[in-house]
This record gives C-alpha cells, structure tokens and sequence, in this order.
C-alpha cells in the first residue's frame, strides 16, 4: 500500500538510545547464557559500522571485555590503522595489531590478483594500482558487466571489461583478505574464551555484500537489522569520532579507493536504504522516486536489482547442509 505524499527519511528514523539499550540486553543474554563466553572480539576497519559494533559491544559487557582487531594489508587505506585506534581509545577497549600482509602474502593472493588483471590488462604488475567497478544502474536497465580500472605508478589509467572468468578469479582472490581477518578473530576468541560480533548493516545481510566464512561469519551480527541509515544514527548517539561518521563508506578492499556503490549497491546508502524500506514494505516505486528524487523506472531498476542479489546470493546465507538428517545426542 502507497505511503502518505509525506513518505521521506524521516521512516527511518529510530530512537537510537532506546534501540542501543535493546541491543546490548541481548548481546550479554546471548554471551553469558548461549555462547558462555566472557566478552566480544570486534575487527575494526576505521568504517561506521565496525565502530558501532564495538561502541555496542564495549556498552553491552564493559569495555575490559572486548578485543578491537586491526587488520591492515597493504592494500588498505592509508587512514585505516589511524582511524581504528582512534576508535578503539575513544570506547576504551583494548586493541590487537595484526598485519595480515605476510598471511596473504603466504597463500599468494597478491600474485594470484595480478595474475587475474593481467588476463584482461597486459603489463598490469603488483606495484599498480586497481579496482572494480560496476555501470550505474540508473542510466539503463538490464545485464552490467563489471570493469577494471588500475593506475599505473605513473598515475596514467587504463580501464577494460572484466570476463567472467576473470571476475571471478579476482574475487576469490580478494576473499582471502575477509577469511584471513576471520581465522585472526576466532583466534583471538579462542585464547579469551571470547565471542565474535560480526559488523554488517541490513543492507549488506540482505543485499549479501559479504563473503561467506569471512565477514559473514561471526557468533552474533548486532546491526544487521539496522539499515545503514539508522547505523549513522547510533553512531551519533555512541559518540563514534567524527573523522568516521563524516567518511564516505568504502570497501577498503581494492588498491584504489573505492565506494560500495560503483562496486555492489546500485546507489548511495541514503536512497538505497529507502529503497530497501520501500521494497520491504511493498510501497511503490512512484511514492519512494519522489522521497529520493528519481523516475518511477529508475526505482524500479532498483527493486529489479535487489531481487536479483537476493536470488544471487542465497548460497551465502546457508548453512552447511546436511544430505541425511542426524539425530541430535543428549
């Protein structure tokens, strides 16, 4: 059913000091009774949302019982070890260094990945540059293809369609930057007797903007239900810095700075989110074009995408299956 000509933002708006109190209740109900673990491990990327978890998980059980990981590669953003310290002295939570360059270095994920440009950009070398980009879905509908874009030292560009083949062998490559991350944390939980809170916002667990035993694993993901929008909102609230509330979310993945919209989402955060919401709760493409000032087509390119990645990426969300039912013990 269309909304009111008054449909905006404002939908999104939560009570965040009323919802951060919910949200830690349950967190210390799931680490004491379910997990029977003393605290939480929390990988820090200098991003909103990681800050926000560990704000959540240092207010849920106390900022003695939490862990922030920094994990740096050489890929990463010069400002993300500066800005995860940051994050981690501003919730008084202590904080691990871990580079996990040698790591990915030993399995050969930098050769792997230049060997996988190098498919469709001859010469490209591991001093380079890169990222991958996808066509905005605004501008016409239907199949996109991703591309490469690398930058030579020289700081000369050069961009080519990716191949499927090609696609997905940069992608199983940049997988083990977010599965090196998770074996790190699970260790650290291990030698603490800790939990992991995973850090995706519901645009992310819906749309499957993460990478199965990687990110996407964790024990508990306390803003999965918030949109992306209303994570904002419970950063202003946990007092997150304001060198990270005010920073453009990134993937931090790729060599070159890259936001998730020219990657995965089809539009920035803002008019995603209320997309999202519209999509959820069947309101129409004409009354959410007005709110984010697009056509009804554009919209409906949007909720077409979203379908899509649901579909495309169910395989994520499952869990190991089983082919013969096993009676559980005790």
């Amino acid at each position: 059913m269309p909304l009111p000509e008054g449909f905006s933002k404002k939908v999104l708006e939560i009570n965040p000091a009323q919802e951060a109190d919910r949200i830690c209740s349950r967190m210390r109900e799931l680490v004491a009774r379910s997990f029977r673990r003393r605290g939480f491990v929390v990988a820090v990327s200098g991003g909103i949302d990681s800050s926000v978890t560990l704000g959540l998980a240092a207010k849920a059980v106390g900022p003695e019982r939490v862990l922030a990981l920094l994990m740096p590669e050489t890929h990463s953003a010069p400002e993300t070890l500066d800005l995860s310290r940051l994050v981690a002295d501003r919730f008084r939570v202590a904080h691990q260094y871990e580079n996990i360059s040698p790591l990915l270095e030993a399995v050969g994920f930098y050769d792997r990945y230049a060997a996988a440009v190098r498919r469709v950009i001859p010469g490209y070398e591991r001093d380079w540059k890169s990222k991958i980009v996808l066509p905005s879905l605004l501008d016409r509908g239907g199949f996109r293809f991703f591309s490469v874009v690398a930058q030579r030292p020289d700081g000369s560009r050069v961009e080519a369609r990716l191949p499927l083949e090609a696609y997905l062998e940069i992608v199983a490559a940049t997988n083990f930057k977010q599965r090196a991350r998770k074996m790190l944390e699970y260790y650290h939980a291990d030698r603490l007797n800790y939990a992991v809170a995973g850090t995706p916002n519901r645009l992310e667990y819906d749309q499957g903007f993460f990478v199965k035993l990687g990110d996407g694993a964790a024990d508990v993901k306390p803003i999965a239900h918030l949109y992306k929008t209303q994570v904002y909102q419970m950063a202003d609230h946990l007092d997150v810095p304001e060198q990270i509330r005010s920073r453009a979310p990134t993937t931090d993945t790729y060599s070159l700075p890259q936001g998730q919209d020219e990657f995965y989402f089809s539009l920035p955060f803002d008019q995603m989110d209320l997309c999202l919401y519209g999509k959820n709760n069947g309101i129409d493409s004409a009354t959410v074009a007005r709110a984010i000032g697009l056509t009804p087509e554009q919209v409906d390119r949007v909720y077409e995408d979203i379908d899509t990645k649901r579909n495309g990426t169910r395989y994520l969300h499952l869990p190991p299956m089983l082919v013969a039912e096993v009676n559980e013990i005790g």
